[in-house]
């Protein structure tokens, strides 16, 4: 069904470009090019002003009509956010080799400070 309103809406497009460039403006414009703006003209010396403002304004209504329903079409199918369904990507955190530990070196009580012996002095004479 969105395929075809798609669809539908880009033809819409082209031929509203068309059927406005056709028209006549105040100085002739694109619709001078293709006879609009003499009298032998296939609508008659004003009939193609009316027709073309008319067909302006049906292929007009049609492309709002499209443009309304693909929007509706697309608010019906987003529901939810884009983040409901994310997951976070697994990490996978490193294994750290098991160091070898040192062995344990025990810590004696210091060994107790004896003072040096003093020196004796010599005898004086």
């Amino acid at each position: 069904m969105a395929t075809f309103i798609i669809a539908l809406h880009v033809i819409v497009s082209l031929v509203l470009i068309v059927v406005i460039l056709l028209q006549t403006g105040s100085a002739g414009g694109m619709g001078a090019a293709f006879g609009g703006g003499g009298s032998q003209t296939l609508f008659g010396g004003s009939g193609s002003g009316k027709f073309f403002t008319r067909l302006t304004a049906i292929i007009a209504g049609i492309f709002m009509i499209t443009s309304i329903s693909l929007t509706v079409i697309s608010a019906h199918r987003a529901k939810g956010t884009v983040m409901e369904n994310f997951t976070p990507p697994a990490v996978e955190t490193p294994v750290k080799p098991e160091a070898k530990a040192a062995p344990a070196v025990e810590k004696s009580a210091p060994a107790p400070v004896t003072p040096a012996p003093k020196p004796e002095k010599p005898a004086e004479k």
